[in-house]
């Protein structure tokens, strides 16, 4: 049996140590010959790593190592070029002054492994760049490759300081302008990273660059599909749940065939097949979670995003559009393509899988309670039992953990939208189906929760919620969910329905009105 190549991203130790390698050749393969400059954005821990690797090895045709691979029989291995790799990933600059330092060095290392004699005095970052290119073709006799991997690294390291991550921004500019500028000396280019900053903010000096990070064709170019998963591991998974390791951490789309993403199902096969938040736990980027904090977002609203294309795929510094960050960076994904009137595509972004819904929500709960994990094990436990005083009384808890800067310094405090946010990331932290604003003929629900009990009943928890003005509540929630008759869509005849109205008043800043009751309607 193979072993797994967890956290590995390069070819040769794969492929030499009886590692299971996932063969991406016959994506490479048309890139490769079809075009000369690419970009791709993917999330962290997708394989972006592996694939730069994967292209510096063929293209400097180390034949050994795609025997038995798509693309050996269809590649000529008797031309080799040399490859220039680039590499951010390693190391966070602070300044203009140590980004620069970082590609000399990286510069230097480039001359050293591709036999260059060194430079008599070293010269700007975009001139040393110059005379490498333009060096090692002369040197080879053939065009240079340019991997540029974590491209954006520098800027995202810096995002939360607007004129740090400005600095980083123009210097590699710069730097990447030089590709351009020697076309003649270059052979192939391709840069990969985690965000899709604007063409005009970074790549106004290379506005030639193909953008496939949307393109169908590449869009299972990293990760790996539920083909790739069953075939290549198969000896890993026999006798596999495949339907709930797909709900769990299949998912990830980009227009065309949904991945898993390798980090996560390599772990989960490694650890006796539990299902965990491997990718999750790695770390959200520390950019993400500073933004989130400083902008207002209701989030029941990630159930179901639309945006148009313009809005999603690029932002700069300055001006960065949560919602295409959230997807950018793997939290959400395209569920839906539609065409607008204008001939324009709208998407309809989503959760991609069970993992990140559970866990991003889990997350966010620290923005909004002090210790609202405490009461998790009891609310679940109230649910299981259909308890509803005690569910009561630990929501009125769970609202009491809320603090008092979150309610004085949010505008969003005056509205019940903001403790819908709360319900749901609570709710949705438990690893329950829960449901927002679902829509039917009457309206649309707050909040719907689906669940089955130790015994297979299957039940629908309805709620409601309500602000209303003073310190008791005014049967309003219970009245809407009546009069508009939410419970209709989910009398199959096989699910028990429950309706739950809840009143919050921006006075006493917590719950003050709880209803409850079983709906009998046939």
């Amino acid at each position: 049996m193979k072993k797994l190549p967890i956290g590995m991203s390069t070819l040769a130790d794969i492929i030499n140590g009886g590692y299971v390698y996932v063969d991406k050749t016959p994506y490479i393969q048309p890139m490769v010959e079809s075009g000369k400059y690419y970009f791709l954005s993917r999330p962290r821990r997708f394989g972006k790593s592996l694939l730069v690797d994967t292209l510096h090895q063929l293209f400097a045709g180390n034949e050994a190592l795609f025997e038995g691979l798509h693309i050996h029989p269809l590649w000529d291995w008797l031309v080799r070029y040399p490859v220039i790799r680039i590499s951010f990933g390693s190391g966070v600059p602070r300044n203009r002054v140590d980004l620069e330092k970082n590609i000399q060095r990286q510069l230097r290392r480039n001359r050293q492994q591709l036999g260059l004699a060194s430079l008599e005095q070293e010269d700007t970052v975009s001139g040393g760049f110059v005379d490498l290119i333009q060096q090692a073709a002369e040197h080879y006799g053939q065009p240079v490759v340019v991997l540029v991997d974590e491209y954006d690294k520098p800027m995202l390291d810096n995002i939360a300081n607007d004129a740090i991550a400005a600095e980083m921004r123009d210097g590699l500019r710069d730097f990447y302008s030089v590709i351009k500028d020697n076309d003649a000396d270059i052979r192939f280019a391709f840069l990969t990273g985690v965000s899709k900053f604007s063409k005009v903010s970074i790549f106004s000096g290379l506005n030639n660059l193909n953008d496939i990070s949307m393109d169908t064709r590449y869009s299972a170019l990293c990760g790996y599909t539920q083909t790739e998963l069953e075939r290549d591991f198969a000896e890993h998974l026999q006798g596999a749940d495949f339907p709930e390791i797909r709900a769990w951490y299949n998912g990830y789309k980009w227009l065309g065939d949904s991945v898993y993403n390798p980090f996560d199902i390599l772990l989960f096969i490694d650890k006796n097949r539990e299902y965990l938040p491997y990718w999750f736990s790695t770390g959200t980027p520390t950019f993400l979670v500073e933004i989130l904090k400083a902008r207002h977002f209701h989030l029941p609203d990630l159930e179901a995003i639309k945006m148009g294309a313009n809005a999603l795929e690029a932002f700069d510094i300055g001006k960065i559009e949560l919602v295409a960050l959230l997807f950018q960076t793997g939290y959400l994904t395209i569920k839906n393509k539609e065409t607008t009137f204008g001939g324009q595509p709208e998407y309809t972004l989503g959760y991609p899988n069970r993992e990140v819904r559970y866990s991003l929500n889990q997350h966010l709960l620290e923005r909004y309670l002090l210790n609202g994990s405490q009461e998790r094990h009891s609310v679940y436990k109230a649910l299981l039992n259909n308890d509803f005083t005690a569910l009561e009384r630990r929501f009125r808890t769970l609202f009491d953990e809320i603090p008092y800067q979150n309610h004085t310094r949010n505008r969003l405090a005056d509205y019940e939208g903001y403790y819908a946010s709360v319900m749901y990331a609570f709710l949705c932290s438990l690893g329950i189906d829960t449901r927002a604003e679902e829509s039917s003929s009457k309206g649309r629900v707050d909040m719907a929760l689906r669940f089955t009990l130790p015994d297979g009943q299957k039940q629908v928890y309805i709620f409601e919620f309500k602000m209303v003005e003073g310190s008791e509540g005014n049967g309003s929630a219970m009245a809407q969910i009546k009069q508009n008759d939410y419970a209709a869509p989910y009398r199959d005849g096989q699910h028990r329905i429950f309706l739950i109205g809840m009143e919050f008043s921006q006075q006493v800043r917590n719950m003050v009105g709880f209803e409850w009751e079983e709906d009998c309607n046939v």
